[in-house]
């Protein structure tokens, strides 16, 4: 079964310096049946304005992915720990025990995330973060796996979390289709382009709810960027 969530019923709001669409109940947005996606609990796609961006704050027991689709993020936290992170790349943050850390667009032009937030499987860990560079160049065969969980199913070359799930991801060619074989359930993300999904169609910012398939055939109909987040239930 799936299930086409479009971009323009996403929750949201728009504060100036950002505007941010919501998949998932969050902040002044509630939807008792928009709480989450098996261990999902958020993907916001946020637009940020140049100079801009979020003033340091506390997380706790969450594992923070932002993948960047345009621009770049600029990360600092009270772990001494900071960095930029561009378009193409992920940077992942343990929150664990507790961290306070901020995320500035520090470029001058906007920039475009998708936030997503993954409830672990192990709390209280100590504080990490980390970022990770990946190809540009197009995928025709299959997507590069981004991030995946600590432990007997890590793959080599992502970045860790504390969860048994994936994210898998890449730019597309016009034409082109790649399989994808689910491990669990998963949502799936057009972060720009036009693709679709056993005939069903996503556009930029569109999202999908992929329950009880096997694989899936995703085809391009333009030149494309795709997310899978592949999320035990």
């Amino acid at each position: 079964m799936i299930s086409v969530i479009k971009y323009k019923d996403l929750g949201g709001a728009d504060h100036g310096w950002l505007k941010a669409k919501h998949h998932f109940s969050f902040a002044s947005y509630y939807d008792p049946k928009r709480m989450g996606f098996g261990t999902i609990r958020v993907i916001n796609d946020d637009i940020i304005q140049s100079k801009t961006g979020f003033d340091p704050h506390q997380h706790k027991d969450m594992e923070i992915i932002t993948y960047v689709r345009e621009g770049a993020i600029t990360h600092t936290d009270n772990q001494n720990n900071k960095g930029r992170t561009k378009a193409g790349d992920i940077q992942v943050m343990s929150a664990g025990s507790g961290v306070i850390h901020s995320e500035y667009n520090l470029e001058n032009e906007k920039t475009n995330i998708y936030q997503i937030w993954i409830m672990p499987n192990k709390i209280a860990v100590k504080p990490r973060w980390e970022a990770k560079e990946f190809p540009k160049q197009k995928v025709t065969t299959h997507l590069n796996c981004l991030v995946s969980g600590f432990g007997k199913n890590y793959v080599d070359g992502s970045i860790g979390i504390y969860q048994d799930a994936y994210i898998y991801g890449g730019k597309t060619a016009k034409n082109s289709e790649i399989s994808y074989k689910i491990i669990n359930q998963a949502y799936v993300l057009c972060s720009f382009g036009k693709i679709s999904i056993d005939e069903k169609v996503l556009e930029k910012g569109d999202g999908a709810e992929v329950f009880n398939e096997k694989k899936i055939l995703i085809k391009s109909q333009a030149d494309s960027e795709v997310l899978v987040i592949d999320t035990p239930k």
